[in-house]
């Protein structure tokens, strides 16, 4: 007779063996300079994406021990010295092993991840629900009560001595989480996110096969102890929860139109403005463009477009004061606030189906790209009656395009750049700000998400081609405006920009500077990203700007930082327009304050323009 074994034993197994093969046979390791250096993997998934997290253990298994078998290549064979993705590279390992069943082994394992940590708010709360999914699944059975229990028992022992003023925003995030997953929210996600690769390409590559782990683990470990995380995190905030002191309300500088200012325009090279919103501060140009006169216009495909702001089908403008309806209830949910909008969104994400939810993810997709560009100019425009708004709109969701990137696209798109250039030279625009970033890992998934194939090594040889033509378009337009300002945010991926090649974040420009987002209290976000370009930060936690139709929202990412900053350097260029693009990024950063821990250059408007005054005694 034939026993069949237990495929999470075999998986547990091969991880083993692997690893012991690994230490007998040490050889010299490739080192990793950046992302494109890693191998590429590619994972079969017959059906879909939803299939596969759905399958019991006999299905999933020989899918993990692929992965399981594929980052052991990793471990043993190159030289990974970013701790970004060293550490997305051993939580991957941490999920094989929980799904194993070998809890002890991924506590290590978890460890080591949590060893990577730097951020200091991170160091406190990354890897708390799973540390404690770990140490409870391993003294009951999954879903029962004494399972919950130990969980909730741990989880309030984790964070009830943690200091709110470090770790508040990080766990209201987490908070928000909590209240929101559900079964059909993680399986809506998969569907949104993962399907599209299976479905069109017949596989998953590396990054959203360890995609696809981390949903199963929230799906089978996190979802039924929502409830216990929510009131244990909920119980937190609602302890400590007191606003942290807002350091820029005292650097703020506003001026008035008795400064003798000088008129500067700021291109919005985004989403689209709501040129609607800013009466008296759109760019009216004498000599209009194919789009209008207030800057230029492309649609998703490159050609001219007429319309300023992202055009919407009528279900999506219909759907849109819904959106900004569950936006807001998400923000209350993380500040522990039931309000009737977090209510009604809670309601709807316990009741919808996954392909309810699916539907509106992917409507929620294209709106929040719709705001985006509005709420940038808010911020680049605030307390500057001089600053006026040019526009320069494009698609940037570059994986979410419906239709396969081609060589004949990114020429066109290359063309664009260009004439966004020279348009930004000859209208003597000043400051553009650019609140976006493409890596080469984008065009990869946006080639799997649209039929680029099974085979990884030829998915990553073609996106290198269109991401070189990218890279070479938007380098050259920078430097093709020597006397604009280009200012841009650094990513939310809470990774290092030049390692992740992106652009423009990773450039570096004499005319560029990017910025990393704190919050109010100049403390570093969770998400923002980082490196030896990012040379200052400013406010990109729930910062105040409208949105289209007028509304004030709160948004965060480090594309709410990009436009303080900005606007700072609009203010100076106001106050003595002969400053060069260099003098003002020197003025910036020599007047920024540099933290006790020296990760963080807090941009400091009130003493640049002080700074600037000083030099002028006469002015």
């Amino acid at each position: 007779m034939v026993r069949t074994q237990n495929p999470w034993t075999c998986l547990f197994l091969a991880l083993c063996l692997n690893a012991a093969a690994a230490q007998s046979q040490p050889s010299a390791k490739k080192k990793v300079v950046n992302q494109s250096d890693l191998p590429r993997f590619s994972y079969p998934a017959n059906g879909s994406a939803t299939t596969l997290l759905l399958a019991d253990a006999a299905t999933f298994g020989p899918f993990a021990a692929k992965v399981g078998a594929d980052l052991d290549t990793i471990f043993r064979d190159y030289e990974v010295e970013d701790k970004a993705t060293l550490k997305d590279l051993i939580y991957a390992k941490m999920e094989l092993q929980l799904f194993a069943g070998n809890y002890a082994a991924a506590r290590e394992t978890l460890k080591s991840y949590r060893s990577l940590l730097e951020k200091p708010a991170s160091k406190l709360t990354d890897g708390l629900i799973t540390s404690c999914v770990l140490q409870s699944a391993s003294d009951s059975s999954l879903n029962s009560p004494a399972y919950k229990a130990a969980f909730s028992q741990c989880l309030h022992h984790a964070v009830d001595s943690l200091p709110w003023e470090v770790v508040g925003d990080s766990i209201r995030g987490q908070l928000g989480f909590c209240r929101t997953v559900t079964a059909a929210t993680v399986i809506a996600w998969v569907k949104t996110d993962l399907d599209p690769a299976a479905a069109k390409s017949g596989g998953l590559n590396s990054e959203e096969a360890w995609d696809l782990l981390n949903a199963r683990r929230h799906l089978q470990y996190t979802v039924p102890v929502k409830e216990q995380c929510a009131d244990v995190m909920g119980a937190y905030v609602a302890a400590h929860n007191v606003q942290k002191p807002d350091i820029w309300r005292e650097r703020e500088v506003t001026l008035t139109t008795s400064q003798k200012l000088t008129p500067v325009l700021i291109g919005i090279w985004d989403t689209g403005v709501d040129v609607s919103l800013f009466p008296g501060q759109v760019f009216d140009d004498s000599h209009p463009t194919a789009s209008g006169n207030h800057g230029l216009a492309f649609d998703d495909f490159g050609n001219p477009s007429a319309a300023w702001l992202y055009p919407l089908t009528p279900a999506q403008e219909q759907d849109y004061p819904a959106f900004r309806q569950d936006l807001k209830g998400y923000l209350d949910l993380e500040n522990n606030i039931d309000s009737p909008e977090a209510v009604a969104l809670q309601k709807k994400l316990s009741t919808f189906t996954p392909e309810q939810l699916h539907q509106q993810a992917e409507l929620r997709k294209v709106l929040g790209f719709y705001i985006h560009g509005t709420h940038v100019s808010g911020i680049a425009v605030r307390g500057n009656p001089a600053a006026r708004l040019v526009v320069a709109r494009f698609n940037d969701n570059l994986p979410d395009l419906t239709f396969a990137p081609t060589t004949e696209w990114a020429n066109r798109l290359s063309a664009d750049f260009q004439q966004m250039s020279n348009y930004f030279g000859t209208r003597n625009v000043r400051v553009v700000n650019m609140s976006w970033s493409d890596e080469p890992q984008e065009f990869e998934l946006w080639l799997s998400k649209t039929g680029g194939g099974t085979d990884p090594v030829e998915r990553k040889r073609r996106a290198q081609e269109l991401y070189a033509i990218w890279h070479e378009a938007v380098e050259n337009a920078l430097r093709n405006a020597p006397d604009t300002l280009f200012v841009c945010a650094a990513g939310n991926a809470d990774s290092d920009a030049s390692f992740q090649q992106s652009v423009p974040a990773g450039l570096q420009l004499p005319n560029l500077i990017s910025v990393g987002a704190v919050n109010q209290a100049g403390d570093e976000t969770a998400f923002t990203s980082y490196g030896k370009t990012v040379v200052v930060d400013a406010n990109g936690y729930e910062v105040e700007s409208s949105v289209p139709g007028g509304e004030k929202m709160k948004l965060s990412g480090t594309s709410m930082a990009s436009p303080n900053v900005a606007n700072l350097a609009a203010k100076l260029f106001a106050l003595d327009p002969n400053l060069t693009p260099q003098q003002v990024i020197d003025l910036i950063r020599k007047t920024s304050t540099t933290t006790e821990d020296g990760r963080r250059h807090l941009i400091n408007p009130k003493a640049a323009v002080a700074s600037l005054a000083s030099a002028q005694p006469g002015r």
